[in-house]
């Protein structure tokens, strides 16, 4: 057994080293400790989650934290998601920030992406799939939004282009998983998150040799992680049977996604949380971003409602693949003419307008209706008379030898005066609609002609006064002026 102090210098890093090198040495390795505690997980990261209203930002969240009752809110809202790692038996809050779906509230980006905490928070933009027509236009006003508040900011030119070019070489260091195994471009601590911070650990300078990234690739660099996350994806049934989608609309809608987040850096992923489909991998790919936990799942394009495709893995040679699904549609036609907003089937009920008519029009009408309507028991028609030898109400000749006689008492049919009335005022009011025709169609009497509808009303009373002195010479009772013969 050697001795101990033996031991200890075949071990102690100090061994041979005078006192003032040892101090400093010493010196050395508690700044290593202090920094490799300093690298454990940190309560400043954050989330900022940007999208339309009614796209799912919330109840996302909520399904990230466990909670099964989420609550929605307005404005900006603030959520914490707990964040455990089992091999350092350490824990920490993930900040997330929900913005308002409504842009008036665009303003309280202040408050969730500030200058101190841009190098700790990721962008999290969130479209739904129950309105893939809308997909597009949201994502790319949402990236106006984020991209004119940064502009705002006030980083240094030089600090900001370290942020971007951070992105450009975690592109460029990226490397598939083997199968079974970890990314090998995986970060190795959250330092690697902060632009600030370029990756520790990799090859020496010397075999550090990065290829340029690909066409189309990071040409909008905003100097900040972004993951799109496609929500409601469980609605793609409804698509199909509703809207008659096929698979080459939704291989149309991924070429379109897949283009848009290459261009702008970022990773894209299709989650349902009704059918809780990939919400476990957007959980597990968050934290290897944020906090650099190992990561090993692959990119994944085959199924159409659970698509992944973590940034650094697209170029546009992959998203070309799709082209050879596409038979109806060509990929260079606009999104907004494949895809357009379906209308609506049911109409909306609205109260039929009315139109007045026309007065002259309705005049005519009535003095036409009127004219063909013939006056009871006047007029025309002459008003019956009871015979000398039959009656109405009485037996025939034949049956009653008696019967020729004088009628029966109450036999004889009289013509009520009220229908010679009644026939009389009709008259009237005929000439009274002739009266304002003439007035409103004559050309230069602006007056109403008294006179000739004096005349008419008199020539009317007359023919109602003869009309009542013929009932009363026929066998009528009362209203003669003829004294009566004497028998």
């Amino acid at each position: 057994m050697a001795p101990i102090g033996e031991r200890r210098g075949e071990t102690d890093p100090l061994a041979g080293v005078d006192g003032g090198e040892s101090q400093n040495l010493w010196a050395t390795i508690l700044s290593e400790v202090q920094s490799s505690s300093a690298s454990k997980l940190s309560n400043v990261k954050s989330i900022l989650v940007i999208g339309d209203t009614e796209s799912g930002k919330t109840t996302l969240i909520a399904k990230l934290q466990g909670n099964e009752d989420p609550r929605k809110g307005s404005g900006l809202e603030y959520y914490n998601i707990d964040v455990k790692d089992e091999y350092r038996d350490d824990q920490a809050r993930l900040g997330v920030w929900i913005l308002d779906g409504d842009t008036q509230h665009t303003n309280l980006l202040k408050y969730a992406l500030t200058e101190e905490n841009f190098a700790h928070t990721l962008v999290l933009l969130v479209v739904s799939m129950a309105q893939p027509w809308n997909i597009m236009d949201s994502l790319q006003k949402w990236i106006t939004v984020l991209r004119q508040h940064i502009e705002k900011l006030k980083i240094p030119k030089e600090t900001l282009r370290e942020y971007e070019q951070s992105l450009v070489r975690f592109f460029q260091e990226y490397t598939e998983p083997e199968e079974g195994g970890e990314n090998v471009s995986q970060p190795h601590s959250r330092r690697d998150f902060n632009p600030l911070h370029p990756s520790p650990a990799g090859p020496t300078e010397e075999e550090n040799v990065l290829l340029p990234l690909p066409e189309n690739t990071l040409n909008c660099n905003l100097g900040i992680p972004v993951v799109v996350v496609v929500t409601k994806t469980d609605g793609i049934t409804v698509l199909e049977k509703e809207h008659d989608y096929k698979e080459e609309h939704f291989d149309f809608i991924q070429q379109h996604l897949r283009k848009f987040c290459l261009n702008y850096g970022a990773a894209l992923i299709y989650t349902s949380v009704k059918e809780e489909k990939n919400c476990d991998l957007l959980f597990k790919y968050l934290v290897h971003r944020i906090y650099g936990f190992s990561f090993s799942m692959p990119a994944y394009v085959v199924e159409k409602d659970s698509v992944f495709v973590p940034a650094g893995w697209d170029t546009e040679k992959k998203i070309s693949i799709l082209n050879e699904n596409l038979a109806s549609v060509k990929p260079e036609d606009l999104y907004e003419d494949v895809l357009s907003k379906p209308v609506v089937r049911k109409p909306i009920q609205k109260d039929a307008e009315v139109i007045a008519e026309d007065e002259q029009v309705f005049l005519m009408r009535q003095q036409s209706q009127l004219a063909k309507q013939p006056a009871p028991g006047c007029g025309s028609e002459t008003p019956l008379r009871s015979s000398p030898g039959v009656s109405k109400g009485t037996p025939s000749p034949r049956a009653s030898p008696g019967a020729s006689g004088s009628p029966t008492p109450g036999s004889t049919r009289k013509v009520p005066l009220d229908s010679c009335k009644t026939a009389s005022s009709e008259g009237m009011l005929a000439n009274f609609f002739n009266s304002l025709l003439s007035k409103k169609t004559g050309t230069g009497n602006k007056a109403v002609d008294k006179a000739a509808v004096t005349r008419d009303a008199a020539a009317e009373l007359e023919r109602l006064n003869r009309t009542k002195k013929t009932m009363n010479a026929d066998g009528s009772t009362g209203g003669s002026n003829e004294p009566s013969t004497p028998t």
